[in-house]
């Protein structure tokens, strides 16, 4: 199912960049007289209402999945750890790693955009004021209270993953304190968990009509064109991103060795759902399952993924000092070394504060330009391939998380054999939510005598 599900979801992808282009092109803007109806109607904006909804409620399904699924495999992962003292640990370790990822993306932007400079010579007379929301101020105290819910069930209600992050530790470390009398909820968590995961294998049969949908409308509503516009920025990012990958892997290849293109080939189809959507968290339910194929045990991805989703979105940062840089050039403003990395530690912190705010990267880019006196009608700039920007940044965050957890848990000494291959059978037996899947069989010809011990 999985290579069918990675094959239609790029068929998606390449039918809707014909479908959008098709509508761009053929489909004049404004109200037309529909034949031989000989009624009028905006037909464009019918097209793309249309193609937003297919996207709209796959990310709705997928939202719908985030706070119970978090919740529940935190509270069952750390309940079954039963060693705080490995908690803590874990948690030291990923936040060492989380600063250490951060500094790299965010350094690596400021290196590359100084290099390339795509912003010199872009012409800033038609910039305006863009609308990107309310400009966050950038308060580190505020940010320190934000973390700390007042109300689990609000923080579930608008998928707050920091705050349920949070609630679901001090859940997790009673449980596992008051012993056999917790018993009964942490079966209850833990069938929670299967049964978010068993939906989840149902909203993924739409992914492909998802990400036709989310590319259809962009293509539609901009046309390919504003791309060559563009066209040095986008290439300079994307490249700079490929280098980030490729540090990020390497990293992660001296920790996990030849298994890291196992990694690689399992998280694709989490990729290219970020990618294509855009959005997150469309792909960490089906991150957490490739993980646990891959060996990484339920308690610590449950415990990780959540974690790096508020603290290691390395795409969006180099993004941000990229665009922030971009911004500054294209005003012909020179700012010093000192400057500089006075942003990259501004960004670092300020990224992690807003992270459940749509459109969060410009948000912050917004704020930090004001912060330092630049010009903030700069965004209107990059506001147009905001878009494309965003799916490389997206599924570059999906990639830092997935090597993060991987590398984490082959330090604890916790990663296990990769799960064999898989066959689907209508009579077998659900498995628990560890194994990430029901009503799967395996082939015992494919088990491995290390993982039978």
């Amino acid at each position: 199912m999985d290579r069918r599900l990675t094959l239609y979801i790029l068929i998606g992808m390449v039918l809707g960049v014909v479908a959008g282009w098709l509508v761009f092109t053929f489909i004049p803007k404004g109200t037309v007289t529909v034949w031989p109806f000989g009624v009028e109607a905006d037909l464009k904006g019918l097209y793309l209402s249309s193609f937003g909804l297919l996207s709209s409620i796959f990310l709705n399904l997928i939202k719908m999945l985030v706070a119970p699924l978090i919740l529940s495999t935190i509270v069952v992962g750390i309940a079954h750890m039963g060693d705080s003292a490995a908690l803590g640990r874990i948690g030291f370790r990923a936040i060492a790693w989380f600063i250490i990822a951060s500094l790299i993306s965010i350094g690596l932007g400021l290196v590359m955009v100084n290099f390339f400079q795509p912003g010199v010579g872009v012409d800033v007379s038609g910039a305006a004021a863009a609308s990107v929301g309310e400009v966050a101020k950038l308060d580190f105290f505020e940010f320190i209270l934000h973390i700390f819910p007042k109300n689990a069930f609000d923080a579930m209600a608008t998928n707050n993953i920091l705050q349920i992050l949070v609630f679901s530790l001090f859940a997790g470390v009673a449980l596992s304190a008051i012993g056999e009398k917790g018993a009964p909820l942490v079966r209850g968590a833990d069938a929670l968990a299967e049964m978010m995961l068993q939906i989840t294998g149902y909203v993924m049969r739409f992914a492909p009509f998802a990400v036709f949908g989310a590319l259809a409308k962009v293509v539609a509503s901009s046309g390919l064109g504003i791309l060559a516009t563009y066209v040095e920025l986008v290439t300079e990012f994307y490249l700079s991103l490929g280098i980030l990958w490729l540090i990020l892997l390497t990293i992660g290849g001296l920790f996990l060795g030849r298994r890291i293109f196992t990694l690689i080939r399992y998280i694709r189809e989490p990729m290219m759902i970020a990618f294509s959507t855009a959005s997150s968290e469309a792909a960490l339910p089906r991150l957490f399952e490739q993980l646990d194929r891959f060996g990484v045990p339920r308690r610590i991805s449950g415990f990780m993924l959540p974690l790096g989703y508020s603290f290691n979105l390395d795409g969006s940062m180099m993004y941000m000092s990229f665009a922030t840089l971009f911004i500054a050039q294209a005003y012909g403003i020179d700012l010093s070394i000192g400057t500089q990395i006075a942003i990259l530690l501004t960004l670092m912190i300020s990224s992690k504060g807003v992270a459940a705010v749509p459109r969060a990267s410009l948000v912050v880019i917004t704020g930090t330009l004001a912060m330092f006196g630049l010009p903030v009608e700069g965004v209107a700039i990059i506001l147009a391939i905001d878009q494309f920007l965003d799916m490389g940044r997206t599924a570059t965050n999906v990639v830092g998380n997935a090597v993060a957890t991987s590398v984490i848990t082959k330090w604890e000494g916790m990663l296990e054999v990769e799960e064999p291959e898989f066959v689907e059978h209508p009579h077998a037996p659900a498995h628990t939510a560890a194994d990430g899947r029901a009503g799967l069989e395996l082939d015992p010809s494919n088990f491995d005598d290390e993982r039978k011990g």
